[in-house]
């Protein structure tokens, strides 16, 4: 199966590293909260946050820059808040048309267009750390030492662990219709757009019953293994000091931020 194209944990040393699942989670939910309640044009807290997840990367052992380079993907997704930057009353920076509209872009709008951008950039960073310092099955226990309804975690494992599942299956699939595709070397194999759309739908549907098989021996096999709804973990979780003072630390910092937004 192929691991790496889903689990980006990274196995290291650190302190982060050693910290309990649940502080790493908590601290993560909080300093998404902070972003999201930060007024827009926060710019000292902003920059604030960005130096707690530098930080963070630093004491993870993983380089100042990892999660700059891969949340970077992510900020085209936030351009769906482009709206804002005409929907916003304020005062008119430019014009342009489009189509028979002309569209204004305000002060207000541009601020907060700015402000969203740098609220998920950040959000993403450090929602990217958690993975890279966090086993997955010590994410969810975590979860569900914080009272996630169990039902949802279950849910939450098992799509992370079908997807391998899923991934194994689709690259079956690739090796056999290559093994079957003989081409003449300089020319184009199979026919016409619709026939190739045939063959992709008789893939996607061969893929979900072989999936679906192969998921249902896999749920029998766990029931013969003694599998009642709970997963288990050779991590224990135990809260040690270093934890307590962690996550009173980042809280703290994180509750400046918000007094700096303020300013």
């Amino acid at each position: 199966m192929h691991f790496d194209a889903f689990d980006r944990y990274h196995d290291k040393e650190s302190f982060i590293h050693r910290l309990d699942p649940r502080v790493k989670t908590v601290v993560t939910i909080v300093f998404i909260l902070s972003n999201a309640l930060l007024p827009d044009g926060a710019w000292l807290a902003f920059g604030a946050a960005w130096l707690f997840l530098l930080a963070a990367n630093w004491l993870s052992q993983l380089g100042l820059g990892y999660t700059l380079k891969r949340s970077l993907i992510a900020l085209p997704f936030a351009l769906i808040a482009i709206t804002v930057l005409f929907s916003i009353p304020g005062k008119p920076l430019t014009t342009f048309p489009f189509l028979f509209w002309d569209f204004t872009i305000t002060d207000a709008g541009l601020l907060r267009f700015v402000s969203i951008l740098i609220r998920s950039w950040l959000s993403v960073q450090i929602a990217i750390l958690l993975v890279a310092v966090t086993r997955f099955p010590d994410l969810i226990h975590a979860l569900e030492h914080l009272r996630v309804p169990l039902a949802l975690t279950t849910i939450i494992a098992f799509l992370y662990r079908y997807l391998f599942v899923l991934t194994d299956e689709v690259f079956r699939l690739l090796r056999a219709r290559e093994s079957r595709s003989a081409a003449v070397t300089g020319l184009r194999s199979g026919r016409g757009v619709m026939w190739r759309a045939k063959v992709a739908g008789n893939m996607a549907g061969q893929l979900f019953l072989r999936s679906y098989e192969r998921s249902d021996r896999i749920y029998n096999a766990m029931i013969a293994r003694g599998y009642a709804g709970y997963l288990y973990t050779l991590n224990p979780h135990e809260m040690k000091s270093q934890d307590y003072f962690a996550t009173a630390f980042a809280v703290t910092v994180i509750f400046i931020m918000q007094v700096l937004g303020r300013f």
